[in-house]
């Protein structure tokens, strides 16, 4: 009998997937961080015989390479990806056999990326798992303008006709696995419930229920932001990406930290927004650990700066270094651990600010006298947003700071969590700022007016 195993990555919204028989096994798509997969694989008693990518990532840094040189498995690659490294090139109707009974075959899926494969598993003839990386996902397709814009047309049809071909060649109860679609910013839209099947994919998903035109222009006109830290993944995983070191980062103690705070790198500190707001090192900024960390972190922050970590524990240093990782900041300049008053010099003071709901954002608008920034993107803020709101998009703040008008800063977002990394670092650069820590639902309930695109109220 076969299995299947999924790892999956909350903070990226990916996952990975361990499938084999008695023997032996593949994994499809792994993460950077190794150990977690050869722990799998132990657990089952099963070799590691084949890694198998269906491309080069563009949101995370692969294990792949790793993964195969420690366990002696072949590294089964896209035969179209452009790499630096030795590998098994895999073309459309490649077949391996994983175990006895147990064959994996090459799909041809173009439409993420040119080179894209998917991968069918078969029992004794018959498919029993489809591994479709980034082309068909839950209720989606993976986006198609990540590799070059000159492309995304061409390859927003590729997706269609891959996933035409996908529900040809497998049937209805075929288990859909794809590796993007769970908040990775890769897919087109966020993925509706856990699991799927090719028959039901067939049922919902726009990509096999809309014509090519439809769905293209359906596609194109809904694509939203690109983390920018993704321009430096494909050439990552292209040339090949080193081993991880996941070992602690040296000890910094408050000189320490200060001295880093004036030489302009980023100081990080893990812990809740709640308890950041309350007291932190004047001049860091809070990412939280148990927030979309990677995603964010690596979004902000200027490609190869030096970053030091703080945290409670060294338990949530040690889990922030295995996200990191897997976006390429490989390894924190330092950290400490502890209570935040330890990380300050004892002349200074740490410094604080006010969260809030917005019924109290309400409350003093009738001041006239605050400024609201919205740091939600683009494609949120159509939904409808704050009248006289300033929007400044999260990921584009720290370089914007400058633009935020005078005045007391109330910053929201759609949660509270890129409100918390947004007043982080208004109150770095030394501005007034209230976090709304509120789920944006409750504007309208606390009689804030809100205002569309479309000049509806």
């Amino acid at each position: 009998m076969f299995f299947v195993d999924t790892l999956e990555f909350e903070g990226l919204g990916n996952r990975s997937y361990l499938t084999g028989g008695t023997h032996a096994a593949v994994v499809v798509d792994p993460p950077r961080d190794i150990d977690q997969v050869i722990a799998a694989a132990a657990r089952r008693g099963v070799r590691i015989a084949f890694v198998a990518e269906t491309h080069v990532h563009n949101d995370y840094v692969t294990g792949g390479l790793e993964l195969a040189r420690v366990t002696g498995a072949q590294y089964l690659v896209p035969a179209g990806a452009h790499v630096s490294f030795s590998r098994t090139p895999v073309a459309d109707g490649d077949t391996v056999t994983v175990d006895e009974g147990l064959v994996l075959r090459a799909i041809a899926t173009p439409g993420h990326t040119p080179h894209h494969i998917s991968y069918a598993l078969a029992e004794d003839g018959r498919n029993v798992a489809a591994f479709t990386g980034g082309s068909l996902l839950i209720g989606t397709v993976g986006r198609p303008d990540l590799v070059e814009p000159r492309l995304t047309e061409q390859l927003a049809r590729a997706q269609h006709a891959s996933a035409h071909r996908l529900a040809g060649e497998l049937d209805d109860e075929v288990p859909v696995l794809p590796t993007h679609g769970f908040g990775s910013f890769c897919s087109t839209s966020q993925a509706e419930g856990d699991a799927t099947t090719i028959g039901k994919e067939r049922e919902t998903n726009d990509a096999l229920t809309l014509d090519v035109d439809t769905f293209v222009t359906r596609i194109l006109a809904g694509l939203d932001d690109v983390p920018a830290y993704y321009a430096h993944m494909g050439p990552a995983n292209a040339a090949g990406p080193a081993p991880v070191d996941l070992t602690p980062p040296r000890h910094a103690d408050a000189e320490e930290i200060a001295s880093r705070l004036a030489a302009g790198e980023w100081v990080v500190d893990l812990r809740s927004r709640t308890a950041f707001a309350e007291g932190h090192v004047a001049g860091s900024y809070n990412f939280e650990g148990e927030g979309k960390l990677a995603t964010y972190l690596a979004w902000l922050i200027p490609w190869g700066k030096p970053v030091t970590l703080l945290a409670e524990t060294p338990e949530q240093i040690s889990a922030a270094q295995r996200e990191l990782v897997r976006v390429g900041i490989d390894r924190p300049a330092a950290a400490a651990t502890g209570d935040p008053a330890a990380w300050a010099r004892g002349s200074e003071q740490l410094a604080s600010f006010p969260r809030a709901r917005f019924a109290d954002l309400a409350d003093v608008r009738e001041r006239g006298d605050v400024v609201v920034l919205d740091v939600r993107r683009d494609s949120e803020r159509a939904g409808g947003y704050l009248d006289g709101s300033v929007h400044i998009p999260i990921h584009e703040l720290h370089n914007r700071i400058g633009e935020v008008p005078d005045g007391e800063v109330w910053v929201h977002c759609a949660g509270g969590m890129r409100a918390a990394i947004a007043a982080s670092l208004l109150d770095a650069a030394g501005r007034a700022v209230v976090a709304v820590d509120d789920g944006f639902d409750a504007a309208t309930d606390a009689g804030l007016a809100l205002t569309h695109p479309d000049g509806t109220d």
